[in-house]
């Protein structure tokens, strides 16, 4: 499933980069999760978290180390508005290896577009709903949903093609802002069981508050995850469906490989930088 065994780099430092929430206490667990078990490891001389919308910014991230060489690894779902746009203009970056103040960056790709996502989300789904038949139910995986940028959908639709090989039912992408809508999953289902799974790095607002409204298990948006349990009660008899919901993939242990993968595959796609 992964590409390891990883060499490690005691002269690098390593950054996961997050998204990051203000107003939510569960979006940045996930991102210290892994960088702990990466850090526990020893591959890197040091692992730091930066983010968007908490401390430390992505500004801030070029005086976190003193190592002169430094991995950037997007912890984010899709190639998007933040991987293409926002990451880059913040850490200065330019292309695949950029030299900034005296330090060299390796930018690699966001860990949810990686082939070994797949196999995370099949895991996830049969942790959630472990002793149901797969060609007898509808996994939906369903994301945000954006107009910032094209590609923010492309990660989902392209792991559902992957998944459709899976044995269920049927498979189908969902958005909470964008068709085809997660609130009409009861529509999209050709079975009686259904799974969801969210394709999200955090059970922070959106998988956690947002999407169980918008599937009809909640009728307002409630506390954070880590104050309740109420979504780990599967399944939800809902539009005379058994419905299973599971946290979002971004919380699975695994995704700490999916970032050695993703620094892997820059050293081989970028052979003269590694």
């Amino acid at each position: 499933m992964f590409q390891m065994p990883f060499a490690p780099k005691p002269h690098a430092a390593l950054f996961i980069a997050g998204h990051g929430s203000t107003e939510n206490p569960d979006s940045s667990v996930p991102y210290f999760d892994h960088a702990d078990e990466i850090r526990r490891r020893g591959l890197f001389a040091e692992v730091h978290c930066i983010f968007w919308k908490e401390e430390p910014s992505f500004r801030e991230a070029r005086y976190l180390t003193d190592c002169e060489e430094i991995y950037v690894v997007p912890d984010f779902i899709s190639e998007g508005y933040f991987t293409q746009d926002v990451i880059p203009r913040e850490l200065e970056l330019t292309g695949p290896t950029t030299e900034v103040r005296g330090k060299t960056f390796h930018y690699c790709s966001p860990v949810g577009i990686h082939p070994s996502m797949t196999q995370l989300l099949l895991r996830r789904a049969r942790e959630v709903a472990p002793d149901i038949n797969p060609a007898e139910t509808t996994l939906i995986i369903v994301g945000h949903g954006t107009n910032l940028n094209a590609n923010s959908t492309k990660a989902i639709k392209d792991q559902c093609e992957q998944l459709r090989a899976a044995g269920y039912a049927t498979v189908v992408d969902a958005y909470m802002e964008e068709q085809p809508f997660i609130a009409d999953w009861h529509q999209m289902a050709t079975t009686e069981t259904v799974i969801v799974v969210p394709f999200f790095i955090a059970d922070g607002l959106h998988s956690f508050q947002d999407i169980p409204v918008l599937l009809g298990m909640e009728s307002e948006v409630g506390a954070a995850a880590s104050q309740r349990e109420v979504f780990r009660h599967n399944p939800h008899e809902l539009h005379g469906r058994k419905l299973y919901y599971s946290s979002a993939i971004g919380t699975e242990r695994l995704i700490a490989d999916v970032i050695l993968d993703q620094i892997h595959d820059f050293d081989q796609q970028y052979p003269a930088h590694s």
